[in-house]
């Protein structure tokens, strides 16, 4: 098989000491950003605080930066234009507006179809469809997502406690949910806007982190059987991580070839879905090695156990 790289002698449990720094400072940054959102200081989408989604056509061609101007300059700063690639219906677009009430007398609706008219008086713009979220279902919708990603984590607690043990899935679900609160702070951080396609990225991310993390365990188990002598833990957990690089890294920069296509190619509406995947890919395999590993071995050696 093809291998990145060769044998290595890679001391990565020996480095868990930076490792947590840093991956605390990540976690910290995670958190920071959850407590926002719960404050409603985050960039929610109109999926979590409620809003209009309008889809139209104009007669002739219209540069999306000019919509993107008009719209601006109505008053809709928050807004996110996505044009359609639809070949029955060229020129078409999908505005997304955080504002539901009335302005000066008008639906938020009614009055961004005014400035598109007085924006582009001699392009008409006809209005296919148009759907409304209330802040009450944008909330529900934000108390579903999180507990959609508290349950995922729960699910891979009790799958890697089942395969291996519990200090194994607690480990797994660490690493885990380290990935997941990274790529929500650099996201935060970034002043992206968090929408369900983001909640779908991070439950994707979470699956990967996984995958790797229990290819790397399985390793980890085997080499266990080999070595009985409780001074050689940690060497047999540095083995096999040194064992799985080549594969980690195979199936890393796989993955990470697919969404960094789709991060250049996919169009607007894909752009933040796809970094928020080329950050998790970084971060999974990162953790994989780093994280999940090494609370392992440190667990080992404040309270000996062997995996079964």
């Amino acid at each position: 098989m093809f291998r990145i790289v060769g044998d290595t002698n890679i001391d990565f449990i020996g480095k868990r000491k930076f490792s947590f720094i840093f991956s605390g400072a990540l976690v910290a940054l995670g958190l920071f950003a959850m407590l926002m959102i719960s404050l409603d200081r985050a960039n929610m989408g109109i999926d979590f605080v409620g809003g209009t989604m309008i889809q139209g056509v104009f007669e002739k061609p219209v540069p999306i930066e000019a919509l993107r101007g008009v719209v601006a300059g109505a008053g809709f700063a928050g807004s996110s234009i996505q044009e359609l690639t639809d070949r029955d219906k060229p020129n078409s677009f999908l505005i997304r507006i955080k504002e539901t009430e009335d302005i000066d007398g008008l639906s938020a609706a009614k009055s961004l179809e005014k400035a598109i008219a007085s924006g582009f008086t001699d392009n008409a713009f006809r209005k296919d469809s148009e759907h409304t979220i209330g802040p009450a279902v944008g909330k529900s919708l934000r108390k579903d997502a999180f507990w959609a990603i508290i349950g995922s984590v729960i699910g891979i607690l009790i799958y890697i406690a089942i395969r291996f043990d519990f200090r194994g899935g607690v480990a797994a679900t660490i690493a885990t949910f380290h990935d997941v609160l990274a790529v929500l702070g650099i996201f935060y951080l970034l002043d992206i806007e968090i929408t369900l396609l983001i909640v779908t990225a991070l439950l994707t991310v979470a699956g990967y982190s996984l995958t790797d993390t229990v290819v790397i365990y399985d390793r980890i188990r085997e080499n266990l059987r080999k070595f009985r002598r409780k001074a050689e833990f940690v060497p047999a957990i540095n083995r096999s991580i040194n064992e799985t690089l080549a594969r980690t890294l195979n199936t890393s920069l796989t993955v990470l070839f697919v969404v960094v296509v789709l991060f250049f190619f996919g169009g607007e509406v894909l752009h933040d879905f796809s970094l928020a995947l080329i950050l998790g890919v970084f971060v999974g395999t990162y953790s994989s090695m780093f994280v999940a590993s090494p609370i392992i071995a440190v667990w080992e050696a404040a309270y000996p156990k062997r995996f079964k």
